[in-house]
């Protein structure tokens, strides 16, 4: 174990040159923190990443295998399919459409509501923060010196990842985690929105085992491949799910107010996965966050909610969508 900063040559290199693997995971996580430190996450995802590829292309190294963590986020908005025009891929909703509280996704073409769709991994990216931009560089990066150079890469698409020894005291963190603080704390779980956005959440067990599965066989190399439950289910019930395991009375605090960067829905499809690697997810939302939480109590580190210190940063910045 070396505690050490990606951006540092001297620290990063000799870790590359020493090991058979290189699985770069270390990035800026937040979506609307990204909107506002953009220089920090383009240094920190986009450069650190870069500084990996040109340790690669111009030392002696024995690495076999590189695993870089992309994400949904290079999605923008799932997919969707509409009655009329078939398979859709809306872009991020426009403000005065968030104000007005129309939440779902329109058809490009007709304006009608849409019907979200499991995502696949060909389907159309667009990124709409700066977050989503660096791991799309990421990904993009990795791949095309992977080809290059014969290196073999794989590009893990995390949809929401969560389980012991997540933070719960970053509030920029994912969204279970952050939730799971505010009830330890006894405060409610802040849902924008009317809380029915579609999304699969993932135990980080499934996750390492698909890892473990990209790391060991061929079948993957060169792309990008969701790594999902491919289990749906609306956010909404994911704050109910957490009280509900924790035996709270807190009930959600529902906004009906929407952010300039979120999207509606986005689900994983996990096809390619289980197809070029045989994975196959094992753990079930109850048993996962069941485990999360008896983590979460036995924590030495506790859960500090910071989360209203980042809702004011949100707003004191422009984010916020107000009816």
């Amino acid at each position: 174990y070396v505690r050490g900063d990606v951006r540092d040559r001297a620290a990063f290199e000799p870790l590359v040159i020493a090991n058979q693997a290189v699985v770069h995971f270390a990035a800026a996580v937040s979506v609307g923190q990204s909107m506002y430190q953009v220089d920090r996450y383009v240094d920190v995802n986009t450069r650190g990443t870069a500084l990996l590829l040109d340790i690669l292309v111009n030392t002696k190294h024995a690495v076999e295998k590189v695993i870089v963590a992309s994400s949904i986020g290079v999605y923008g908005e799932g997919a969707y399919a509409c009655a009329v025009h078939g398979p859709v891929a809306p872009i991020i909703r426009p403000e005065q459409q968030l104000a007005e509280r129309d939440w779902e996704q329109r058809c490009p073409h007709c304006h009608q509501h849409v019907t979200s769709v499991p995502t696949p991994e060909d389907k159309a990216l667009y990124r709409d923060n700066i977050y989503s931009m660096t791991k799309y560089h990421q990904e993009e990066m990795v791949l095309l010196i992977g080809k290059t150079y014969g290196i073999p890469a794989v590009a893990p698409r995390f949809f929401n990842v969560y389980g012991p020894r997540q933070s719960l005291s970053n509030p920029y963190a994912g969204v279970a985690a952050i939730w799971l603080s505010r009830l330890l704390n006894g405060k409610q779980p802040v849902v924008f929105e009317d809380g029915g956005q579609l999304r699969d959440f993932v135990s980080i067990h499934d996750v390492v085992d698909c890892l473990v599965l990209m790391l060991e066989k061929p079948g993957a190399d060169y792309l990008p491949v969701n790594v999902g439950s491919g289990q749906t289910v609306t956010i909404l019930q994911i704050a109910q799910l957490l009280a509900k395991l924790l035996g709270s009375t807190i009930e959600p605090q529902v906004t009906q107010t929407g952010r300039k960067f979120d999207i509606r829905h986005n689900t994983a499809d996990i096809t390619r996965a289980r197809e070029t690697l045989g994975f196959a997810p094992k753990v079930t939302l109850e048993q996962g966050f069941s485990e999360l939480i008896e983590w979460a109590k036995s924590s030495p580190d506790g859960a500090v909610d910071f989360f209203d210190r980042a809702l004011e940063e949100l707003k004191a910045k422009g984010l916020l969508v107000q009816p």
